[in-house]
Formats: C-alpha cells, structure tokens, sequence
C-alpha cells in the first residue's frame, strides 16, 4: 500500500493551513465589518469567539481527518465505524467545489485588475466610468471566463503537484509574500492624511454597538473565515504527521487569519478616507471603491499592481485547498492518479464557473429564482451548507467518536495540550452545538436574538 503523503514540516503545515484560511474574506469583509460593528470591541469579541469556538471545531476536525488518514468522505466512516456518517463528508465535499465554481470567478475579477493596473487602464477613468468599465468587462461573458479558466487552471498545476512539493511548497512562498505586501500597504497609509481617521474607524473600541447580533457576526465571519464545516480541515488533518502540535498549529493559524484581516484594514481603510469616500466591502470595495482611489493618490499604480497581487495570491491559496478536497476524494475512492483526478475535478469546477460567468450577463436566464447562479452558490453555500456541516462535524465529534480516540489525536497521545482538552472537549459536546443552531436559525430568519 502505498503510504500516505504528509507535510513536511511545522512551518509548512501552518503556510499551508493559513493559506486556506486567509483570503478574500480577511481582505474585503472583516475589516468593513469590525469597523460597522465596534472596532477593537468587534475585534476583541471575534478573538474570543475563535478561540472558544472555532479554534475546537479546527481541532476536531484536525482529529478527525489524522485518525482516519484518507479523505474526508472516507474519514468519517473510518473514524466511527459506521458508513452513514460518510454523509458529513459528502456534504463537506460539495461544499468546496461549489464554492470553487463561484470563488474562482471572483479571482478571475481580480486577474483582469492586475492587468489593468500593469497597463495604468483605469489611472485616468472616474468612479463612473471605472463602474462602467466592471460593468462592461463582467457582462462580456468571454472575458471572465478566460481569467477564470487561468485561475482554475493554476490552481490545478499547484494540486496536482502533490501535497508536498506542490501545496507545501507553494504555500512557504506564497504566505511570506503576501504579509510582506500587507506590512508595505500599511506602512504607506501611515503617510496619508486619512490614517488617522482610517484606524479610528477600524480599531477605536465603542462597545454601545455591540450587541447579541454582534456576537452572532463574529461568530460567522469566524466560523466561515476559518475553513470550517468543507472538508478542508478533515483534509489537511489526515497529512498531519503523527508528532505535530495541533494546539499549536489551529492556535497559531488564527491569529495569524486575525492578524492578516486587521492588517488589511489598516492598509485600506486609511486610503478610503483620505479621498473622502465612504467605506464598504465586498466586490464594491475591491473592483470599484480601491481602482478610484489608486488613480487619484501619488504612486497609485505601483500600489494598485501591489494590492491585486495581493487580492490573487489570497484567491489561489484559498482555493488549492478547496480544490484538494475534492481531489483527494476522486483520487483515493476511484483510484485515479493524482493528476488526473485534479483534471477531472478542474474541469468539473471549470463547467459551473462558466456558467457562473454567463449567469452574470445581462438579460441572462442561468437563474434560481431570483437569483443568478453566481449569487445563488454564494448563499446556498454560506447560508446553508457551511453552518449545517459545521454543526455536523461538532455532533459527531462530541456524541459519536470516543472521546478516548478524540483525546489521544488531540494531544497526540497525551504529549501537548492535555490540560486544554478538558476545556476544548466539553465546549465541542455541549455548548458549540447549541451556538452554531442558533446562528443557523438567525441567519435564517427563524429565530431573533
């Protein structure tokens, strides 16, 4: 039999995690978010959620996926002996190509954007017609399909490549670029006359805006910024050597997640203010807000070149973990070799971003309802799939794996963080469950804090 891949070193299994759960949402959503809803009283809130919520699901699934060493769908049954339960997997699995479909399109934006900035194309528009511009090139259709087969397509070279020398070793280069990127941003916005009025916005504590509701965000921007509930923590915890320190790995993993997302705002937000507009988040903030900025401040095209660099790497090491999931899966249950399962499954994800894409044209009829297919993936994604697998993976992790097989991944039988499991395991028995439902619940419109 042939023995499994493993990552090779500390450092790498920390890039690579990291990578996973540092992209577009540390870069567009959280600081607009913490700064809406409290500065430093969001931020503190949102660590405390981490590390009392998120950090034990990472764990479990961390503990999950090394107990089994396979795949996620084929962890699940492994670990409780049971094959129903290969359904968390399966749904862990769909969860991840789905969101590649749509997340790909996303870094294919971002792909025009570097281009665009090389050749200085938006250096002399306004903010209207810098908005016609995204208009225009979003509803050729074409021209969005092209950046994101590029992207799905490099995404693939990485996977396929294999865990070690590919993933690993993307990741050790790819994390160090993008903090260094980050520090050289903030350190500029600290020149700008809207520096002070930018951190204010995103890290002045004013604990009258928090609430039950407040807590309720932190804990899903958390929850989803950190990977959890798709499979890729199952994933990753299966190449996780046997004498790794999972406390350490999840614990330093998130701060860096917080640290990249603070660190974000703090060299976007300054910019927002010194030129007098508004803050917000989302594709407005990356694809319309920051372009009209760049082109009005001193060396705005060097910077511009900078951030959607910074906006692709953030994409591609997000999305290698997304596509790996669903690789290891076809690669290991139908026995296809790794670089042709990538194929398979690039393809596969490929086919829906195109049709994403042409979703996104006027007049288009690629609808659900009231939805095109793009914003369609988005929510059924984040409003339904992530937080029932999440709950999923806590239940069984808490009622259905023995706690003596969770204690001893955990602790890596009993050498790090012994004292911290019996604090860690009743939190994923008992109270995360009860959280997560009624996050589920709330976003839903079921149930009102």
């Amino acid at each position: 039999m042939k023995k499994r891949s493993t990552f090779g070193s500390t450092f790498g299994t920390v890039a690579v995690v990291g990578g996973s759960v540092i992209g577009l949402g540390n870069i567009w959503r959280f600081p607009y978010i913490a700064g809406q809803n409290g500065g430093a009283a969001f931020i503190l809130i949102y660590i405390c959620v981490a590390l009392l919520i998120s950090v034990p699901i990472m764990l479990s699934e961390f503990s999950i996926g090394r107990a089994a060493q396979s795949n996620s769908m084929r962890a699940y049954a492994k670990v409780s002996g049971r094959k129903g339960w290969q359904a968390i997997g399966y749904l862990g699995i769909a969860t991840a190509f789905t969101i590649l479909s749509f997340y790909s399109v996303i870094a294919g934006w971002g792909l025009e954007f570097i281009k665009e900035s090389f050749t200085g194309e938006f250096m002399s528009m306004d903010a209207g017609q810098i908005k016609a511009n995204f208009d225009a090139f979003v509803g050729t259709g074409w021209q969005p399909i092209l950046w994101s087969t590029l992207f799905i397509v490099g995404t693939a070279f990485i996977v396929g490549t294999g865990v070690e020398k590919g993933i690993e070793r993307f990741n050790k280069y790819a994390m160090p670029l993008m903090f260094l990127i980050l520090v050289v941003m903030a350190v500029n916005s600290v020149t700008l006359s809207g520096f002070k009025e930018g951190a204010a916005f995103l890290l002045k504590p004013d604990f009258s805006k928090v609430t039950i509701r407040t807590v309720l965000t932190a804990m899903g921007q958390s929850f989803f910024s950190l990977s959890l509930g798709m499979g890729i923590m199952v994933t990753y915890g299966s190449y996780i050597r046997t004498g790794r320190n999972m406390f350490g790995i999840a614990g330093t993993v998130t701060v860096a997640d917080t640290c990249i997302a603070i660190l974000s705002g703090l060299a976007i937000f300054p910019a927002v203010f010194s030129f007098g507009i508004n803050p917000t988040s989302g594709p407005d903030l990356v694809f319309l807000t920051l372009p009209n900025i760049f082109a009005q401040m001193a060396g705005g095209q060097v910077f511009s070149v900078m951030f959607f660099v910074l906006l692709f790497v953030a994409s591609i090491t997000s999305s290698v973990s997304l596509l790996e999931v669903v690789v290891a899966w076809v690669h290991e249950e139908f026995k296809l070799k790794r670089r042709a399962a990538t194929a398979v499954v690039g393809f596969g994800a490929l086919c829906l971003a195109v049709l994403c894409c042409l979703s996104q044209m006027p007049d288009s009829a690629l609808r659900v309802g009231s939805l095109d297919i793009f914003t369609f993936f988005d929510k059924l994604t984040s409003l339904y799939m992530i937080p029932v697998g999440g709950f999923l993976v806590v239940i069984f992790a808490g009622w259905i794996v023995k706690k003596k097989l969770m204690r001893d991944e955990m602790t890596t039988y009993g050498r790090y963080g012994t004292s911290l499991f019996d604090i860690v395991y009743p939190l994923v028995k008992f109270v995360i469950p009860i959280i997560i439902a009624a996050l589920f619940l709330n976003e839903l419109g079921l149930f009102k804090w």
